[in-house]
């Protein structure tokens, strides 16, 4: 069975699969550090979202990258987290 970061580097060579990839690189990233907070405090999606006052399914929906978090959430998160929540604006490569 093909792993997906194989399956990934595959599909980038194609330019629809590229230029829809990019188009979501921001929320793929967020839902990524997302992750990444919850691992490094070594949490479960269920344990994390009663430190949130949350339900699993909502923390299972921002990991997903499907819905977009509010200021609110994310340091709701962090804190959760034991993280600082840093954001940050890079320039593009152009």
């Amino acid at each position: 069975m093909a792993r997906v970061s194989d399956l990934h580097k595959k599909w980038m060579k194609e330019p629809k699969y590229r230029k829809a990839y990019e188009a979501l690189e921001d929320e793929f990233a967020l839902a990524s550090a997302l992750i990444d907070a919850r691992n490094r405090a070594g949490l479960t999606q269920r344990e994390l979202a009663k430190k949130m006052g949350t339900t699993q399914p909502v923390v299972a929906r921002l990991e997903s990258g499907r819905v977009l978090p509010t200021m609110r959430t994310l340091q709701r998160l962090a804190a959760a987290t034991g993280s600082r929540l840093h954001i940050s604006f890079q320039a593009r490569a152009h």
